[in-house]
């Protein structure tokens, strides 16, 4: 599931000044991203109310930095300091010739949340799925995260489809 709150947040000029000409750098993750990358990964995980284990973030990170692995990360970075996450997996489909992308993951400051930094690392995922061939991306979101909706409603399509699961194991 990803999450990403759009709505204004009213603290944001008393603790990032966030203006239009304020650059952010999308980039993909690298090893020295670590610490940084972490904070925000288990405040991801925070906000969906989970716990995943250590020895699965780090298989999951070094996933990240393996270029035999489809599972992907980059981040964002305003004034030196990474701000955001984003994780996708390239994965085959029985659908189409070309592989789907399902953006897995994005995560954003919560007190820089409506700055357009979300879109922008959807649209990276985006220029990195034309750039495979994928047919689409697609993504799940809780039904609760109605203001990353409001988002997700202006760049893409709502399939329709609802998630069954089963967990094994």
């Amino acid at each position: 599931m990803i999450s990403l709150a759009i709505s204004p947040n009213p603290k944001r000029q008393e603790t990032t000044p966030m203006t239009s000409t304020t650059p952010i750098e999308i980039k993909s993750v690298a090893a020295s991203d670590f610490d940084a990358w972490l904070a925000l990964w288990r405040g991801y995980q925070a906000f969906y109310k989970t716990d995943i284990p250590m020895d699965t973030t780090r298989r999951t990170w070094a996933r990240m930095l393996d270029p035999a692995e489809p599972v992907f990360a980059a981040v964002a970075v305003m004034d030196g300091r990474i701000v955001a996450i984003v994780h996708w997996i390239m994965h085959r489909s029985c659908w189409t010739e070309g592989d789907y992308c399902y953006l897995q993951d994005l995560y954003v400051e919560p007190v820089i949340r409506g700055a357009g930094i979300g879109r922008k690392l959807i649209e990276h995922v985006y220029a990195k799925a034309a750039q495979a061939q994928c047919s689409r991306v697609w993504w799940l979101t809780h039904e609760t995260n109605t203001d990353a909706m409001q988002l997700y409603d202006r760049i893409a399509d709502r399939s329709g489809f609802v998630q069954y699961r089963k967990m094994l194991g």
